[in-house]
Formats: C-alpha cells, structure tokens, sequence
C-alpha cells in the first residue's frame, strides 16, 4: 500500500513539471488542429489525463515532448471524428486566434491562417518541425510515419503555403 502511495505521488510530481512545461505548447498545436479554443483546451486536459494514466508505462524510448504531442495529435484526431465535430461550424478569423505573447505582423496573420487551411497530414509536420521545433526523426515518431515521408509532407506543405500565399485557392 505504501509503495502504491509513493508511485501516485511520483507520478504527480511528473505530471505537474509536464503540465508547466508543455501546456502552452500542446494548446498552441490543438488550437490549429481543432480551430476552436475550448476544444483544444479539452483535447490538451484528456492528453494529460492520458499520460497520467499511462506514465508508468512510458519507457523512455524518444522524449517527453515527443510523447505528449503523439498523444495530443491522436486526441485531436478522435475530437475530429466524432460525429458532433462534424456539426458545429469551423470557420475562424483573426479575432478567433489566442491572443499572441508579442505583437504580431499582418504576414504573420496571414501565415497562420494559411497554415489553417493545409490539409490535415500537410498542417501536423508543419506545426511540429516549425512551431514545436521537433527533429525530423520526432515528427516520424509522434505520427508514426517514416521519416521520409515527413519529409515529403514538409516539402509540399511549404509549396501548399507558398501558393496560398500568394493569392492561391486552399483547393
């Protein structure tokens, strides 16, 4: 029973040096993804809810922001297949973005919409090797896709967004 008690209270201490370290980043990431505030607050509490649960089986095989963003990436994914996702309206503005640290430039608004309106597969390696900055071989990981294929994606996300910004439809 003791030993159970020292697990939980180490398993805590992990989660909340997690919860400080990575909350912004994985909320940044799940905004994108799900393009709704709350539910990327939702998709970031039921990530860490998982890794909770399942911290003790984390064996240490790519690190930690690798881990949690895998997990918060497949959260997102099952928000997005579930029927009532489906229903509400997706459409975001400018003034539906989280309000930025510093001020942002006009390019850089029009980057992020950009990147909003890539194609799912296109958006994640773009969000993880620019925003998250993850290697490569950590987006391959966390999507559970060969690395050249990654680097494949990024290829044609930068050719997707520079097309988008120069006028281009995202069709």
């Amino acid at each position: 029973m003791e030993r159970t008690n020292e697990i939980e209270a180490a398993s805590e201490e992990i989660l909340n040096r997690l919860v400080a370290q990575y909350q912004t980043p994985l909320r940044r990431m799940c905004f994108v993804i799900l393009r709704d505030e709350e539910l990327a607050k939702d998709a970031v509490q039921d990530t860490f809810f998982k890794a909770y649960k399942n911290i003790a089986a984390f064996r240490r095989e790519c690190s930690e922001k690798t881990w949690l963003m895998k997990i918060a990436i497949n959260t997102c994914r099952d928000v997005k297949r579930s029927a009532w996702f489906r229903l509400l309206d997706r459409r975001v503005t400018p003034e539906d973005l989280p309000a930025p640290i510093v001020q942002t430039s006009e390019e850089s608004v029009e980057l992020t919409i950009a990147i909003m309106k890539l194609p799912p597969k296109l958006k994640e390696v773009i969000i993880l090797y620019y925003y998250q900055q993850m290697t490569t071989r950590e987006i391959a990981d966390v999507l559970s896709i060969p690395q050249s294929t990654v680097s494949t994606r990024l290829r044609k996300a930068k050719e997707k967004l520079k097309f988008l910004l120069e006028g281009g439809d995202a069709q």
